[in-house]
């Protein structure tokens, strides 16, 4: 039975299918180019590779948008129909779960699926990347560490497990070791923009903001490719550095320019343009019509269903686009579903919701609501979606509601928190600013 490049048999393949799959597999590893085109040519070759349906099923299902968990389930009913290997049956009850909307149980069948394979790339990639998506921060940096002494740099792949396990490292706050392991990672393969992406937290999360901008400028052929699929959000790292540095014309340029320019559908990208829009308009700028083309944009990802995480940074951009009544559907279709049993439900009630009503109550002026909401929001943010940097924007909004609404004292100490960690950010130096003076519940000025 044929292998693939780090020794998993591969029921079904053809060698013709084989190469094929690893250039997609390579594809989904460094999140650039087609994985797809190639994929389905390996399939053609050799319709029974279960693993390439698997393959296919894992890169609509960790897209997070209803229309591609759609196709993932199409893909896996295929999938069941074909001679499964033991492997192939265990990504099934992953893919299974999964797109019954349980994260967090996925993502444990993964941890054991990885300690008995733990050369299946796929199966480290994707439980990295479930990990992600639920905020499972341990699990972003252990999942790594317990396979990693199975690898070493002759076995292919070696390069971006390095990668991951500088994003988990950089996530737990070790950022040394994550600023180390990050660039050996790009040192085996410069356009591992996972890896390149890991660095660049540790330089957001500690402040080093002119560090950063020369980071991603230096690198940016490696990152910054039409094809790159982390392309946008690596821009938005980019950006954050200049909000950072008070810089908010660079910031608002990348805006329109590499984050919007192209118009991406993608929901990962949209998450990226209204978060970056959310701080913009805290900063004070008028972004009416930008609103409206983001808000336009979301209409077929944010449904308050399939992922909270989404649903949150969509209303974003229909509050800033005066779209009420979108917001109050996806309000209500999440309380409707508030007695359903999957995990998705259950961070959208608990964690989701409080962030939509939190940041409708700042959008609509309620300061004082706001911050009630905000502050608690805060805390169990934790437990689905994104980074540390991502969630951010929480504190960051809550802060500003604190000095909207004139409570000078508590904007004041959660002013001193921010700069507790990051003493350095224009951003944060201008929050304690105007906790102290007389200017403290006017809006930053443009």
């Amino acid at each position: 039975m044929l292998t693939d490049q780090q020794g998993n048999s591969l029921s079904g393949a053809s060698a013709q299918a084989l190469d094929l799959y690893g250039q997609a597999l390579e594809s989904f590893n460094l999140y650039s180019g087609d994985p797809f085109a190639p994929l389905e040519r390996a399939i053609q070759a050799a319709p029974q590779f279960v693993m390439a349906h698997i393959l296919k099923a894992y890169l609509y299902a960790t897209a997070t948008e209803p229309a591609a968990s759609l196709q993932a389930q199409r893909v896996v009913v295929h999938a069941r129909s074909l001679p499964l290997d033991e492997r192939a049956e265990s990504h099934i009850s992953v893919l299974t779960e999964l797109m019954a909307g349980n994260w967090t149980r996925a993502a444990t069948m993964l941890d054991y699926h990885n300690a008995t394979y733990p050369r299946d790339l796929l199966g480290i990639q994707c439980g990295h990347l479930m990990d992600f998506y639920r905020a499972g921060t341990r699990n972003l940096r252990d999942r790594i560490a317990r396979i990693l002494p199975h690898w070493s740099a002759e076995v292919p792949g070696y390069s971006i497990l390095l990668g991951m396990y500088a994003f988990g490292l950089e996530e737990c706050g070790d950022y040394r070791r994550a600023e180390e392991y990050g660039h050996s990672a790009i040192e085996l393969q410069p356009f591992d923009c996972w890896a390149h992406h890991a660095v660049a937290h540790v330089l957001e999360m500690q402040g080093r903001a002119e560090e950063g901008i020369d980071w991603m400028a230096e690198r940016e052929p490696f990152w910054a490719g039409d094809d790159n699929f982390f392309r946008v959000h690596n821009w938005w790292h980019k950006a954050l550095y200049h909000l950072d540095l008070d810089q908010v014309d660079q910031a608002l340029a990348i805006y329109d320019g590499p984050i919007r320019g192209l118009r991406s559908d993608m929901a990962l990208d949209l998450v990226d343009a209204s978060a970056l829009l959310w701080r913009l308009a805290l900063a004070g700028r008028d972004l009416s019509e930008r609103w409206t083309e983001l808000a336009q944009a979301w209409e077929k990802h944010a449904d308050g269903r399939h992922y909270p995480f989404n649903d949150w940074h969509g209303v974003m951009a229909l509050l800033g686009a005066g779209r009420d009544a979108d917001v109050e559907r996806i309000a209500n279709s999440i309380r409707a579903a508030s007695s359903n049993d999957t995990e998705v439900a259950r961070w959208a009630w608990h964690t989701g919701l409080p962030l939509i009503e939190g940041f409708t109550a700042f959008w609509r002026g309620d300061y004082h609501k706001a911050v009630e909401q905000l502050y608690g929001a805060r805390a169990i943010a934790n437990s689905f979606g994104g980074s540390h940097a991502q969630r951010d924007i929480i504190d960051w909004t809550l802060t500003e509601a604190a000095l909207r609404a004139g409570r000078r004292e508590l904007a004041e100490a959660f002013a001193n928190e921010r700069l507790a960690l990051k003493p350095h950010s224009e951003v944060n130096r201008r929050f304690l600013y105007r906790a102290t003076t007389r200017s403290g519940d006017q809006p930053a000025s443009p």
